[in-house]
């Protein structure tokens, strides 16, 4: 039977969008539903990104950012106060024209991003330089009328947080908006054990309204990118556009200056690509919904569920532990919560006790360690501790060896094609070579990163002296 459950997964070399969906299916993260692009988040999956969005919350907490709630409707007159701003989400709004069988006046757009609605609060509560900054953020839903979708990667529905700040000075905006940028670099390292480049959005690829987009990008099993998070300086353009001035310490009128930036329930999709492999999941223990589960061997002889519940309440002091007592047998047991990603399975049986001692297997390496139950609690805190540094570890070596430098476009074109990853080639600046590229190779700029290391002194496209160094890759 154990047999049976693995063979489900497809193999990811043989087919990494197959592998994708069985593992999301078979690890029950999600249900279609019966509406087109819209996924039922199941309770393994739920609590995955119950987990996530607790730690994400408590470091904006941490940063001195509340939490509000905006309504999920937006006036078309509101959104359209800001041009630019609409024109970029045109083709994804979802509208509401009808009030039960009454037509409404004016049609309402069903969120796609809250800006507008922060700005019309904004630009009502603020009118003092002391009412600045305001430091706000909000957990909820968004649509997007998506014509490809994929589970947490890409639906009609999904759950994120979205961070509004609004500042008296374009410093301290520009302070902010790179201060949550690293925030969300060192949570996807420290927590989901993801390693991050950090970078600026090109014209291009920059949010519709912004003046300026930052980026973490990462890189999945399959060579291709993922944008994990984005952090938006919008400066004064929807101060403007929607009157929010205050007045500053010389008593003058003077517009504020905003930030936005947000991640997703993509990020476990992230998860799942950087960290799975043939047999399912392989979760981080710091987001991991069970870190250990045990399993009772024999378990209807004498003493065994005893044993195996006397430990669960040793190691529930640390972990989240739970014992399966079910009467599936443990081979269909070890290969369900290795499906599922479990960290650590602890096996204890009539001959375990006899010699005081348990098993230990890591759901990373596969390793099994015999240590004996007074050791266990420590032993347990070990290997938890050492799979989170490992599976960063790992996920690092696989970025750092998928990313390949270009300073041709033959060369280019051979690495998207046969070894995909990050690409890192120069650019002139110009998005006539960024949109050529991109019909040439099917490659995107990912982000122009912080840490800028010249490959060349010319552009990858069109041969013109170029400074300025690009993460270049396909993504999702």
């Amino acid at each position: 039977m154990a047999k049976k459950l693995v063979e489900a997964i497809t193999s990811m070399d043989q087919d990494f969008t197959q592998w994708y969906t069985d593992v999301v299916l078979k690890a029950e993260l999600i249900d279609y539903s019966s509406v087109r692009g819209c996924m039922i988040i199941k309770p393994y999956g739920y609590a995955i990104w119950e987990l996530l969005q607790k730690q994400l919350d408590q470091r904006f907490k941490d940063t001195d950012h509340e939490n509000v709630y905006m309504p999920m409707f937006i006036p078309e007159s509101l959104l359209e106060k800001e041009k630019s701003h609409v024109e970029g989400f045109a083709p994804e709004v979802a509208w509401v024209t009808h009030g039960g069988s009454e037509k409404l006046t004016e049609r309402l757009c069903v969120r796609p991003t809250s800006e507008t609605l922060f700005c019309e609060y904004y630009s009502n509560n603020i009118q003092s330089y002391r009412d600045l900054p305001q430091l706000l953020n909000q957990w909820c839903s968004v649509v997007r009328w998506e014509k490809t979708t994929r589970p947490f990667l890409r639906s009609l529905e999904f759950l994120w947080q979205e961070g509004h700040t609004a500042h008296a000075t374009a410093q301290e905006a520009q302070e902010e908006t790179i201060k949550m940028l690293n925030v969300y670099a060192e949570f996807c390292e420290n927590v989901l054990a993801i390693p991050m480049i950090k970078g600026k959005k090109t014209e291009k690829e920059k949010f519709a309204g912004a003046e300026a987009t930052y980026t973490i990008e990462s890189l999945m099993h399959d060579g291709k990118a993922l944008q994990s998070g984005t952090t938006h300086n919008f400066g004064d353009g929807f101060a403007k556009a929607f009157d929010i001035q205050y007045t500053d310490k010389d008593n003058k009128l003077a517009y504020v200056h905003q930030t936005s930036w947000g991640v997703s329930t993509r990020l476990i999709g992230g998860i799942i690509m950087v960290h799975g492999d043939d047999s399912g999941l392989v979760l981080p223990p710091a987001i991991a919904p069970i870190e250990v589960m045990i399993i009772p061997i024999m378990q209807k002889k004498e003493g065994v569920l005893e044993k195996a519940a006397e430990i669960k309440a040793a190691l529930s002091t640390f972990a989240r532990t739970k014992v399966d007592d079910s009467d599936k047998s443990p081979g269909w047991k070890f290969a369900e919560y290795e499906m599922k990603g479990v960290p650590i399975r602890v096996e204890i049986g009539p001959k375990d006790i006899e010699k005081d001692q348990a098993v230990i297997v890591r759901r990373d390496t596969r390793e099994k360690f015999i240590v004996s139950l007074g050791d266990l609690k420590e032993q347990v805190k070990m290997h938890l501790d050492s799979m989170q540094k490992n599976l960063l570890a790992k996920a690092t070596e696989h970025r750092i060896t998928h990313t390949y430098t270009a300073t041709d476009m033959v060369d280019f074109a051979k690495i998207i094609k046969e070894t995909p990853g990050f690409i890192k080639a120069m650019w002139c600046g110009d998005q006539g070579c960024e949109e050529q590229i991109k019909e040439d190779t099917g490659a995107t700029a990912r982000c122009v990163p912080f840490e800028q290391e010249p490959v060349g002194d010319t552009c990858i496209c069109c041969g013109k002296k170029s400074d300025t160094l690009v993460y270049w890759g396909r993504a999702y």
